[in-house]
């Protein structure tokens, strides 16, 4: 079974590694594709040395830009690649403009397309990410959902067919990168910081990076805090925060970006973690750390029912209260599979062969 892969941004990255790792096990060939979404080292290189994901077999180097264009460049490079390697299955991840591409470009060429991290919305058409996972989910002939939410959303919108509830493979990625980090990452050691002695905070999503009065509604929060905020900087938040003239308070540490097995790290030392990320606030809840999301809504809603996450928008007074008052439960209810999504992908890729 030939497989092409479709991946662009970090989290895309972190997912692609279990699944890799599972079908080179089970002898089944895997082209590569980095679309260039991100693409320097800290967003990019480092991931791949880290999770042991082999060098990219195809690379289209597309960058930064304006979504159309962004997207219109992968689409065209992607459909060549789809066109030369003629996969068994095309697979993508998540919900960024690489993974709308990637699938767009294996329905025009009706080549199988499998959709892991399927069925999640936030009902909010404004994202970007919003429109993206639906209209890949509506275009891939396999979904892959963590959960049974997930399934929900699908059914909802007509969609019951080709739909598998796996688990979430972030899962299976931070089981094998805590095993890595504690022996691996001497970031603690760095950055001079005591576990539990600080928070954690990443913003990144458009919503809150595009929109001055949210982004500077969060920064004027972290700066109403008493304790330490590590705070690695996005680089599209870099670049707003710069373009606005913020600076933020004596209490907040800005870094760079960091690889995946320092970020787990710090995310496990944290007293608690500030983020707009998904990702993040799965890990946080596997880690048992307590989170704030800086959104009005999650496509995770499972975090937030169970106590561990709440959401915080973008208000000030209410990001502060949230942190002061939150305090670690003492059950975390099993969410999101066992860290056995990748075999489960596979199995289903195998035993799903379109023609």
């Amino acid at each position: 079974m030939k497989i092409v892969t479709i991946v662009g941004a970090r989290p895309q990255f972190i997912k692609a590694a279990p699944i890799g790792r599972a079908l080179r096990q089970a002898g089944h060939s895997e082209f590569l594709v980095h679309t260039g979404q991100h693409y320097d080292y800290g967003m990019s290189q480092v991931f791949f040395a880290e999770l042991d994901i082999p060098e990219p077999a195809g690379n289209l180097a597309v960058g930064s830009g304006l979504h159309g264009a962004q997207t219109g460049a992968m689409l065209a490079g992607i459909e060549q690649v789809l066109i030369a390697q003629r996969p068994d299955w095309v697979l993508v991840y998540g919900d960024t403009n690489s993974t709308l591409a990637g699938a767009l470009a294996a329905a025009k060429l009706h080549l199988p397309l499998a959709h892991v991290e399927a069925g999640l919305r936030s009902y909010k058409r404004t994202m970007p990410e919003e429109i993206n996972r639906v209209l890949t989910d509506h275009v891939s002939d396999l979904l892959f959902c963590p959960s049974r939410v997930s399934v929900e959303n699908l059914a909802r919108e007509g969609l019951t067919r080709g739909v598998h509830v796996v688990g979430d493979v972030m899962a299976d990625a931070l089981t094998y990168a805590v095993e890595r980090a504690q022996s691996r990452s001497s970031i603690l050691e760095q950055l001079g910081l005591t576990p539990h002695d600080y928070l954690l905070a990443t913003v990144h999503r458009a919503e809150n990076t595009d929109d001055p009065a949210r982004l500077t509604g969060i920064l004027s929060a972290f700066a109403q805090m008493d304790e330490l905020i590590v705070f690695p900087v996005h680089p599209r938040t870099r670049a707003r925060m710069d373009a606005l003239g913020v600076t933020v308070a004596a209490n907040v540490r800005l870094i760079a970006p960091l690889g995946y097995l320092d970020m787990v790290r710090l995310e496990q030392a944290a007293r608690l973690i500030l983020t707009d990320s998904g990702g993040i606030q799965k890990e946080a809840y596997w880690l048992g750390v307590p989170c704030v999301t800086l959104r009005d809504e999650t496509e995770w809603v499972e975090t937030v029912e169970s106590g561990w996450n709440v959401l915080a928008g973008d208000d000030p007074a209410k990001i502060v209260q949230c942190v002061r008052d939150s305090t670690p439960l003492s059950t975390r209810p099993p969410l999101y599979g066992d860290g056995q999504a990748a075999t489960r992908v596979v199995i289903a890729l195998q035993e799903t062969i379109l023609s």
